[in-house]
């Protein structure tokens, strides 16, 4: 735009820029997302591992099972621990190939990321057509597979990528009492019967499957995991 002068100049000066007015404004710090499991993950010289017992009465030796974790985000806000591999080791050959094969799908989805609970209940939900079998504490397993589920969700769990059902210190209390007025009235029971964890004509529980269900005043409660019929 022309300005047209019309007084007369009688002097002049020269303004200074401002350095701040054309200043760029200072760019904001970039946040570090934090590393989510996947499967680029390379595998590191050092993970946490964690190796757990099953003696299934079907098999001849008892199984060993490893989980291997990574800890991502280490230091940070974000740590956090996730499964990253699985082992099985055992003296016995007659599961060897399944075993293998196992271990390795399961391994696979490890390392992709995501949520990976659903192995359990796809596990836990495998049945052997021969019939599954007690483990020590009467909670039935409906196959070999199916314990092996159940190890998994054990370490999720104390992970903590799942959450674990804590009965109350008052449920607790509720149950003992129930079970010791039980065994009180069915003191008949042998010496073999008693050395069980629950007492010997329970039932089987929907819920834990654990046989651990008794009948009190007509309301059918487990002793294990405290479900209830009567709420």
């Amino acid at each position: 735009m022309t300005v047209k002068i019309s007084n007369k100049i009688v002097g002049y000066r020269v303004k200074k820029a401002d350095p701040e007015a054309n200043a760029q404004p200072a760019a904001a710090p970039t946040e570090i997302k934090p590393v989510q499991m996947n499967e680029y993950i390379e595998r590191p010289d050092f993970l946490l591992g964690t190796t757990y017992k099953i003696k299934p009465p079907i098999a001849e030796h008892a199984m060993y099972i490893t989980i291997n974790d990574i800890l991502l985000n280490e230091g940070t806000d974000h740590e956090s621990r996730q499964p990253y591999e699985v082992f099985i080791n055992s003296k016995s050959m007659e599961h060897f190939q399944w075993v293998i094969a196992l271990t390795r799908v399961i391994s696979a989805v490890f390392r992709k990321g995501g949520d990976v609970t659903f192995l359990v209940e796809e596990l836990r939900s495998v049945y052997d057509p021969n019939g599954g079998y007690f483990k020590k504490g009467g909670v039935f397993m409906p196959s070999l597979v199916a314990e092996i589920g159940a190890v998994i969700e054990k370490h999720l769990k104390a992970i903590g990528l799942m959450e674990s059902e804590e009965m109350s210190e008052t449920t607790k209390r509720i149950l003992a009492e129930k079970r010791a007025e039980f065994e009180a009235s069915h003191s008949t029971a042998t010496n073999d019967d008693k050395a069980s964890d629950f007492p010997p004509n329970a039932t089987m529980c929907g819920k834990c499957n654990t046989k651990a269900v008794i009948v009190m005043d007509g309301c059918a409660t487990c002793l294990s995991c405290g479900d209830s019929k009567c709420g």
